[in-house]
């Protein structure tokens, strides 16, 4: 079983005790439950292009920042002249909280994506009611019909989805009608190597319309105007910042630099 199998088993455990504590119905009276979408995909077309990423470790690097506060990294981020915020909420792989996205919320107004191994409608609900403006849904751990029913629901519960892929095959079994966003993981899940030729080489079959993001790997101003080139238009960075003691101030630095390219 490799680590990404892992991850899905033990997040099924999490959603079934979750939703014997915290049913759907009680999702639905949580006040940010009616909020108004702020659109990451239109922040991304217009703006800098960056989603910057708060998260304290992962199972390729540990530790990033286990000493990070919610509210400081993403007040930063804003002022730094982010597109949106990427809030990974998984507890024991990433040190994530789902606690971490609502405080995030009642930080900041920009666009917030719940990055998270969605495997269950029930996780969607979640995303909503803690103040989430986008979902990620994960090509290789879905099937074509989840991709389908659950990026549907999103767009009912006026969530926007970001569909991440990592091959050609996981692109082509995905039905993005209900799919505002395309991401392109550079990094392979089973053996965490990353190569930017990835989302080169994927670029041409993602269809015009949908915005394509660039995942992992990217930790510098050359690497986005390369992948510019190919039709990125936003740009998904995590460790780049977060390993840094001020987040803020390094993606600050980072949207100064690209700014006067």
């Amino acid at each position: 079983m490799n680590i990404l199998e892992k991850i899905v088993t033990d997040k099924r455990r999490e959603v079934l005790a979750k939703q014997s504590t915290l049913p759907v119905d009680f999702l639905k009276r949580s006040p940010l439950f009616q909020r108004p979408l702020n659109s990451l995909s239109e922040k991304i077309r217009s703006g800098s292009g960056i989603i910057a990423e708060f998260k304290r470790r992962s199972p390729s690097k540990s530790v990033i920042n286990q000493n990070a506060v919610v509210a400081d990294v993403v007040k930063a981020y804003k002022e730094a002249g982010v597109s949106g915020i990427s809030v990974l909420g998984d507890t024991k792989y990433f040190g994530g909280a789902l606690d971490d996205l609502i405080q995030a919320r009642n930080s900041v107004t920009i666009p917030l994506l719940r990055k998270e191994f969605i495997i269950d409608e029930y996780q969607i609900y979640e995303a909503k009611a803690f103040g989430a403006d986008a979902i990620l849904l994960i090509a290789a751990v879905l099937k074509e019909k989840e991709i389908t029913e659950f990026s549907k629901l999103a767009k009912i519960l006026n969530l926007e989805v970001l569909l991440e892929i990592h091959n050609k095959e996981e692109l082509k079994k995905a039905d993005l009608t209900d799919i505002n966003l395309v991401g392109v993981n550079n990094r392979n899940l089973k053996t965490f190597e990353v190569s930017l030729q990835t989302s080169k080489e994927l670029s041409k079959l993602i269809p015009e319309g949908k915005v394509k993001i660039s995942e992992s790997g990217i930790g510098s101003v050359q690497a986005i105007d390369e992948l510019k080139a190919y039709g990125f238009k936003g740009f998904l960075i995590g460790e780049n910042f977060m390993k840094t003691d001020d987040p803020g101030k390094s993606a600050k630095e980072f949207l100064k630099q690209l700014k006067s390219e």
